[in-house]
């Protein structure tokens, strides 16, 4: 299965899957990726996602590579484009991954997305998600969901903004946002 990729340039900030040119700056988006993932706001809501040290950060890595070439998920890179630093991470999960994880009626796209904690209030996600909710519709995904830990009120207002709609709650700790077709 081929997983859609989202590629946005935007005044402050682009979205792009992992490409050549970042093979060549590898170490740096390894440093970068364990930044985002070890940073303590950015992993308030979300302690699993935790990275423990920069040879975390290579191993998922080049696990996101793998599975985005196995059709698993698609990893996108949010890169500010006044330094070109990482600022963000959005994982695309395709329905057929979904359906291993979860047990739900009916299997959307996931997305997930996170930013490091200095990035915190400047709207990033406000003014991306609806650019990439289009870049996805455009490539004929319909159904696009998103689990957010409950007491996240400020991921659940940036969905909402962009038009998913709060559906139920999808564990003890989490609600389950969807976007109508």
């Amino acid at each position: 299965m081929i997983i859609p990729t989202i590629c946005l340039e935007r005044a402050n900030f682009s979205v792009h899957p992992f490409g050549a040119d970042d093979f060549l700056r590898y170490e740096d988006l390894a440093k970068e990726i364990y930044q985002i993932l070890s940073d303590e706001q950015t992993l308030h809501f979300i302690p699993e996602k935790r990275l423990v040290n920069i040879e975390d950060a290579k191993n998922w890595l080049n696990g996101a590579i793998l599975n985005f070439h196995n059709g698993r998920n698609a990893v996108h890179f949010i890169t500010s484009n006044s330094t070109g630093k990482l600022v963000g991470i959005i994982d695309l999960i395709p329905p057929a991954v979904a359906r291993e994880h979860y047990r739900l009626e009916d299997y959307p796209y996931f997305l997930e997305f996170y930013l490091i904690g200095d990035a915190k209030g400047q709207s990033i996600m406000t003014n991306l998600l609806p650019a990439i909710v289009k870049s996805l519709r455009s490539n004929g995904i319909k159904k696009i969901a998103a689990v957010v830990n409950r007491k996240n009120h400020a991921a659940g207002k940036v969905l909402e903004r962009s038009g998913f709609i709060l559906q139920n709650n999808f564990d003890p700790f989490q609600d389950l946002y969807a976007l109508s077709a």
